[in-house]
């Protein structure tokens, strides 16, 4: 039981693109399972004694047994600050901890040789695993240069608040490291959009390069702040045919070399949307990649914002469901007093479920992190019940809420979500029927199939049962 605010026009042109994860890989070919994906990474992740792919390849086992089907791995490439790194600061694509850049060999998360080996071994026990591809901006240049720049307002990056000037930013890449082996593309600022220092003036902002050649922004990216095509570091031109091939050509060295099932596509907002377009195309046209999994990050709270790249991308992707997530971050912060009948409204598993990978929580709504917006212990495990019991859209389950980490564990709230994945792996098939009556007790079945019971659900976010487990009855429904 929802509602939500997409006109019926808007519904109308969205019921002529089809939807993305049917099209999809989502687990094992010819098997029964109900698919689950995770995120295998929290934003400070570490482990005490091996490298956080050998980390990984340790747990494949363990996380087949829980009926996880693929991985979204951390981005594998070297970084602005090497070992320091996340990967988001993408300094060399082709450099997956093989070469000596950025003051190390490997990446944060380890060697070529361990990616490899820990992807083999999620292969050996049907679970795919998603690459991040961070394609929007490049960070740790080698060289500085110069060249005519016009400084943008933040607010408006479509107005201008000087005459171009010459500026100088750290735009040249060399990859002195890798000596042109995989890629023999040197960047430099031809191939960039704009930039956020001036090293002349030693000023900050939002410059737009401005020199011969250059296009100015792209326009078909997010019209927030009247262009957003800026994101930060150094923004990467995708309409240059040099990148453009570039990028392409990393896309399918990627998936050759790591056996990878699919993409998850960075800050997508910022990133000219017919580049994008044209990456999984041809990504997806290499043999035997045909059903190739992709889920890209468009961050809003406001369905509506996210209906015209659905349009655009014409079921090339699937996209993670924030607007889901932000009911659920504000379920958590309202407790008792939040109406559970709403909790799927405005979302975009409850419009376009063969569109949606559901979430919880991930790297970015972390405490601290910038965009949070965490979903607390009081409401994490309905939460989950809620993503993992149901029939509509692709689950995805964080590694902070799984695992023992430094960040945001909880080993209750870990506990529940171990019980809900076995409960999703062996009851939650069939056809559902909600009961979504009452404002702080709601519930729904699974009527189950041939080969499995079905099961029960229900939650509650009222006092004194606050944080109450979302029971899944583990018991054969009355059909």
């Amino acid at each position: 039981m929802s509602t939500s605010n997409v006109s019926w026009f808007d519904r109308l042109r969205l019921s002529f693109v089809s939807p993305a994860l049917p099209q999809m890989r989502l687990g094992p070919d010819k098997s029964s399972q109900n698919p689950v994906m995770m995120q295998f990474f929290t934003w400070e992740a570490q482990h005490p004694s091996l490298s956080w792919w050998k980390h990984f390849e340790s747990e494949v086992p363990r996380l087949a047994e829980l009926g996880i089907t693929q991985v979204w791995l951390p981005p594998p490439n070297k970084a602005m600050k090497g070992k320091k790194s996340q990967g988001y600061d993408a300094y060399d694509l082709w450099d997956i901890g093989e070469f000596d850049q950025k003051g190390s060999i490997p990446t944060k998360w380890g060697t070529r040789e361990e990616l490899l080996e820990a992807c083999s071994a999620a292969r050996q026990n049907n679970i795919g695993v998603i690459i991040d591809a961070v394609l929007n901006h490049k960070l740790g240049a080698d060289r500085s240069e110069t060249f005519s720049a016009v400084p943008v307002d933040p607010k408006n990056r479509l107005r201008a608040l000087e005459r171009e000037r010459e500026i100088r930013g750290w735009t040249a890449f060399d990859f002195p490291g890798r000596q042109g082996k995989y890629s023999g593309l040197k960047w430099t600022h031809e191939h960039f959009t704009g930039l956020d220092w001036d090293g002349l003036t030693q000023t900050s902002g939002i410059f737009r390069i401005s020199s011969k050649g250059h296009k100015g922004w792209s326009t078909r990216v997010d019209t927030e702040l009247g262009n957003y095509d800026y994101l930060l570091g150094i923004d990467i031109d995708h309409r240059h045919p040099a990148v453009r091939d570039d990028l392409h050509a990393w896309g399918s060295w990627i998936l050759d070399v790591t056996g990878g099932s699919g993409f998850r596509l960075d800050a997508i907002k910022h990133i000219d949307r017919s580049f994008l377009l044209e990456f999984i195309q041809r990504t997806r046209g290499a043999p035997n990649r045909e059903r190739l999994f992709v889920v890209s990050e468009y961050w809003t709270a406001d369905l509506q914002k996210m209906l015209p790249s659905i349009r655009e991308f014409q079921g090339q992707t699937a996209f993670f469901d924030t607007p889901l997530h932000e009911n659920f971050h504000q379920a958590s912060k309202s407790g008792s007093s939040y109406d559970l009948r709403r909790i799927l409204d405005n979302s975009l598993v409850a419009i376009r479920p063969g569109d949606a990978v559901t979430f919880v929580d991930n790297h970015d709504t972390q405490i601290g992190q910038s965009l949070e917006s965490w979903v607390g212990t009081n409401f994490k495990v309905q939460a989950y019940a809620l993503i993992l019991l149901r029939c509509d859209g692709f689950p995805c389950v964080f590694y902070g809420d799984l695992y023992p980490n430094q960040e945001c564990f909880d080993e209750a709230t870990s506990d529940k979500i171990r019980q809900l994945l076995i409960a999703r792996k062996t009851f939650a098939y069939g056809l559902l029927k909600d009961y979504f009556m009452h404002r702080n007790c709601v519930g729904f079945v699974r009527m189950g199939d041939s080969e499995h019971p079905g099961c029960v659900v229900v939650m509650s976010n009222e006092l004194p049962a606050f944080g109450c487990v979302a029971s899944a009855l583990m018991q054969r429904c009355a059909r």
